[in-house]
């Protein structure tokens, strides 16, 4: 059983964590800095992330898509090329400043809100988020993918990815939690440290969830750092 229901307070913590994180945001996925884990593993880091990158732009997105928590653009960026409209909804507005300066397109709608209580005003024809899941409490999993189906039109499509649980996936100055814990304490290049929700998600758990929720997705994993799902509304 994982630890203590997340308060309100470490989510508070978390987004302002993400808010100070903006501007070396790119560093992890680069494997830059305090990510740079040596040229071995580094490149198992760029050949997963290349899997990924494949699987993704063969959705082929179109019409208008939801993405949740699109952080400083990387699937942004993708989804630009082919779908009509873009909703991309960050609780960080310093985020959304990255991604809007990479991207300067007009397809591209920029929300700053908590996601945890942000209510679409629509219905979409796909849904985007990446690397998100891993911060939703256990005790809002069931509800978050609940919201995620409420929001998808028929046919729509969903994507996601996070990581799997592997040391060398965050930077040489951090722990990851054990299986018990919930939360995590993760430094900037400052030495700021913050608090913040870091849950590994088994493939079970993740395809019960959506299951409940009305969702079917079929979950695939590259060989170290990441897992990813494709799915629709069943």
């Amino acid at each position: 059983m994982k630890a203590n229901v997340v308060s309100p307070s470490i989510l508070r913590e978390m987004i302002d964590y993400y808010r100070q994180r903006a501007v070396e945001y790119d560093q992890w996925w680069e494997r830059a800095g305090r990510y740079d884990q040596g040229a071995e593993l580094n490149q198992r880091w760029t050949g997963d992330r290349e899997q990924v990158y494949s699987a993704f732009d063969a959705i082929n997105f179109r019409g208008h898509v939801l993405e949740l928590a699109p952080g400083t653009g990387t699937w942004t960026q993708r989804l630009v090329r082919a779908a009509d409209a873009i909703t991309a909804v960050d609780s960080s507005p310093e985020m959304i400043e990255v991604n809007r300066g990479k991207l300067a397109s007009e397809k591209v709608r920029y929300i700053v809100a908590d996601l945890f209580n942000w209510q679409p005003d629509q219905k979409y024809d796909g849904i985007v988020f990446g690397f998100w899941l891993s911060h939703v409490p256990v005790e809002r999993l069931d509800s978050f993918f609940q919201f995620v189906a409420s929001a998808l039109r028929p046919g729509g499509k969903i994507f996601f990815i996070d990581g799997l649980r592997e040391r060398t996936s965050t930077a040489i100055d951090h722990s990851l939690p054990d299986d018990s814990q919930q939360l995590m304490t993760r430094k900037l290049n400052d030495g700021r440290t913050f608090r913040i929700v870091k849950n590994f998600y088994l493939q079970g758990h993740l395809n019960a969830a959506c299951k409940r929720a009305g969702l079917s997705v079929e979950i695939k994993s590259t060989p170290t750092y990441f897992y990813y799902g494709i799915g629709s509304v069943i």
